[in-house]
């Protein structure tokens, strides 16, 4: 096993577990005393957490699952000592993202039962391709304003990242072109049973105060 291989090993498990801290799940028993998972949506992410205890628990738990994904992306390749923009550094980078992202999904500190990933993947795709994170994030707000629906708004985010990466940036690695290609399939698939009230019309909206609906 090369040195490479053993860094973007460890690197990955370490982002997992970073991605596994249980953000929404901690902070609401540390500072309210309620376990989200036990109300509204019964979902471990930031969108369940405005919902049930509001803006001053679910603003510092989106934060903190964004710094998720970004700060193992920013950090670890740093000492990983390959050469910055190589094919060796693209593929740690994204390795990491992908390792935080499922361990938000299945994070080992909370029964293998996280959120959804949004955030986590906000956070990946800001350190990987902030000009593409900033598109993804303008659609969002977009959207969201005239739905009032978080998983719509996520999903359409969530598609923006590969159009924007191809289309905008014209990005010539293919590496990083399927990375936003697998990610957006992986919010998609999150999202499935959001998609499927979304069809029937029963999907929740999201008020602005931050209660009220969004299942993501």
């Amino acid at each position: 096993m090369t040195a490479t291989l053993v860094y973007l090993t460890f690197g990955a498990i370490a982002a997992y577990l970073m991605g596994s801290i249980p953000t929404s799940v901690w902070w609401g028993k540390k500072f309210f005393g309620i376990d989200v998972r036990q109300h509204g949506s019964h979902n471990a992410g930031a969108t369940n957490t405005f919902r049930v205890l509001g803006p001053k628990a679910g603003v510092p738990v989106l934060a903190i699952d964004i710094l998720k994904g970004f700060l193992p992306v920013r950090v670890i390749p740093n000492f990983s000592g390959l050469v910055v923009d190589s094919p060796e550094w693209m593929w740690l980078r994204i390795a990491l993202v992908l390792a935080a992202v499922i361990g938000h999904l299945y994070p080992v500190f909370a029964g293998f039962k996280g959120g959804k990933g949004v955030a986590t993947s906000l956070g990946g795709i800001l350190a990987v391709h902030p000009g593409a994170a900033g598109i993804c994030i303008a659609v969002f707000a977009l959207v969201f304003l005239f739905t009032r629906y978080v998983s719509f708004s996520s999903l359409c985010a969530a598609l923006a990242f590969p159009l924007s990466v191809v289309l905008v940036f014209q990005e010539p690695a293919p590496v990083k072109v399927g990375f936003a290609i697998v990610l957006c399939l992986m919010v998609f698939w999150t999202h499935r049973t959001n998609i499927d009230r979304l069809i029937k019309g029963e999907e929740k909206r999201m008020s602005l105060a931050g209660r009220g609906g969004g299942s993501a």
